[in-house]
């Protein structure tokens, strides 16, 4: 398509700054550039304004609905490339100064007057390779892959990633290589708003990767993790780091991973009166020292046992609440089943009659609506006196969440589920969410984040409509 002229639309959004460009037909949508991350706005009916100052009136007297501002801009006479989105050819803007999410997150904060609230995470971060492939194959198998993507990973990596996308502002204290995986993990990071400033930099061996294996007919996936190398320890964190890192901090998260420095960030964050979160995805070595210093524990279906012993995952979290008693809850992800929580009462109900930690998961799956699609939380009475046997009993409620009913056709790939429920967790509890909403609204995120392939390229921004309810 060659053209002297074009009009160019302008649009604001409420808390985002939006750039429309190239609007064809009035109700089009579209993308300029995935990569670029620019947004095209949709054509309202109403006339457009001439000016940025008249299209922030024009918004404010329609309470925050996206006006148009139109500016006549020369563009080269000469083709540009051409992008294609459902059949229609899309003329794209001249490549603007871009800014970061965090430079944008930045703006809207300043707007509004109150700083988004600040997590630190330490542990894993990686590239991921992901190949979809038609079933997993058999040993000795040669198969095809029908699509192949890298993007970045790791489970601190991920649960950032989605914190920040939500609004909270992440930092992150790792380790990677400087070589070309380093680099794309360190700019992608970046490119959501998560501060790099305290990962380490090694001019020597490799950074962390991983093979995933999607299998697009069961939708699981299966990952070969390489380890970052030469591992981070203790004495690559200086004290001054340390301590900057932790400056200003609302909440820090571990995924047991660089469990030494973990344990190093842990003591100091625990002297400050800094909540811990830790995410026991399995037994690992360090794990126990760090769970000493946690206030909230969020563990995968097969941890409460593995680690207490116990007949069941209810008795396995009265086991956790009793053998940990810092903690505040502990959290099992189920999958499409859910999850399940265990909250310590702040009150003792020592004079309350005991009831039977499975009793009460099974009268709270019996409330359970099953032709709902969308998360639900069903809470137990408050200040219960929640017992097992053999194990004893705590004060607390018990809640079961249900997960998102994703249609086949929408779902993608489970990879980094949990990590992104993990996510909606900070920042649910960084927000002062209720448990009643932070299990539904962590379920959504988490299911937003099936429907595209690799843990990051569907979880969802703050503004996602999806999470509008809550």
């Amino acid at each position: 398509m060659h053209i002297a002229s074009h009009w160019i639309w302008f649009g604001f959004g409420w808390r985002q700054f939006v750039l429309a460009g190239s609007v064809a037909v009035a109700g089009e949508r579209t993308a300029v550039g995935a990569a670029q991350r620019w947004w095209i706005g949709e054509y309202r009916s109403h006339p457009p304004c001439r000016s940025w100052q008249e299209g922030r009136q024009q918004q404010q007297e329609r309470g925050g609905e996206m006006v148009l501002c139109a500016q006549q801009l020369q563009l080269p006479t000469a083709p540009l490339h051409t992008l294609r989105q459902a059949g229609r050819s899309v003329i794209p803007l001249p490549r603007p100064h871009r800014r970061s999410r965090r430079t944008i997150a930045a703006m809207a904060s300043a707007s509004s007057g109150t700083p988004s609230p600040v997590v630190l995470g330490c542990g894993g971060i990686s590239i991921d390779y992901l190949a979809t492939v038609a079933s997993f194959p058999n040993p000795d198998d040669k198969i095809r892959s029908l699509a192949l993507k890298m993007q970045g990973g790791g489970n601190t990596g991920n649960a950032l990633t989605a914190a920040a996308r939500l609004g909270l502002r992440p930092r992150i204290i790792s380790k990677v290589a400087n070589d070309a995986q380093g680099r794309s993990i360190l700019n992608e990071l970046q490119s959501d708003g998560v501060d790099t400033s305290y990962i380490l930099v090694s001019e020597n061996g490799n950074s962390p990767f991983t093979y995933i294996i999607v299998d697009e007919q069961t939708k699981t996936r299966t990952c070969i993790h390489t380890p970052g190398s030469p591992p981070m320890v203790p004495e690559e964190l200086t004290e001054a780091n340390l301590s900057s890192a932790l400056d200003g901090v609302d909440i820090v998260y571990f995924d047991v991973r660089l469990h030494d420095t973990a344990l190093l960030v842990a003591e100091e964050a625990s002297q400050r009166k800094i909540p811990i979160l830790i995410d026991a995805e399995r037994k690992r070595e360090g794990l126990d020292e760090l769970l000493n210093f946690a206030s909230y524990v969020v563990c995968t279906a097969k941890f409460p046992q593995a680690w207490t012993g116990a007949s069941s995952i209810p008795a396995a979290l009265v086991s956790m609440l009793s053998r940990l008693p810092n903690i505040k809850f502990v959290i099992v992800t189920l999958g499409e089943k859910g999850c399940l929580m265990l909250e310590r009462s702040t009150t003792d109900a020592s004079e309350a009659g005991e009831i039977d930690a499975e009793a009460l998961f099974e009268s709270l799956e019996k409330k359970v609506d099953q032709s709902s699609t969308i998360p639900k939380c069903i809470a137990s009475k408050s200040n219960l006196r929640i017992s097992t046997d053999g194990v004893g009993s705590i004060s607390g409620r018990l809640l079961l969440g249900t997960a998102e009913v994703i249609p086949p056709g929408e779902l993608v790939d489970t990879t980094g589920a949990g990590d992104a429920f993990i996510g909606a967790v900070l920042y649910g509890l960084c927000t002062g969410m209720p448990p009643e909403r932070m299990l539904p609204f962590a379920a959504q995120v988490a299911g937003c984040g099936c429907r595209g392939l690799g843990a990051r390229s569907s979880l969802p921004h703050v503004t996602d409509p999806r999470l509008a309810g809550y």
